[in-house]
């Protein structure tokens, strides 16, 4: 790391607020164009049993799982089963990483609800 990062952590470590700020406009500049992040079980229980449990490298610990799903499978899962706990996002992350892309839209389409009956 270079000496004026270093700094720059320093003045943060230290609460200067000027340089806390840099760091949060920073970041909020790159946050638009970054991945979303996988969904992160719980780490209570066995979370190696965990469907999108991931390794320190953030690869499917269970891939073979996923990929010895059907599509029509997938899609139930995802929408009544286990992936109702992900956002959007995070959906749309892990099916780009299980190569399932192409299901998105019909993961994600909004549920629409047929209209009240008035009394």
């Amino acid at each position: 790391m270079s000496k004026s990062g270093l700094a720059c952590f320093q003045r943060i470590d230290n609460g200067d607020s000027s340089a806390i700020s840099a760091v949060n406009s920073c970041c909020e500049n790159i946050k638009g164009d970054a991945m979303p992040g996988f969904y992160r079980p719980p780490l209570e229980g066995r979370i190696e049993e965990d469907p999108f449990a991931r390794d320190g490298e953030d690869r499917l610990i269970r891939r073979g799982y996923w990929q010895g799903l059907s599509d029509r499978s997938l899609v139930m899962l995802m929408t009544k089963g286990i992936g109702t706990r992900l956002t959007a996002d995070e959906k749309r992350a892990h099916l780009a990483d299980i190569r399932r892309e192409h299901l998105v839209d019909e993961i994600l389409a909004p549920e629409i609800l047929p209209p009240e009956r008035q009394s």
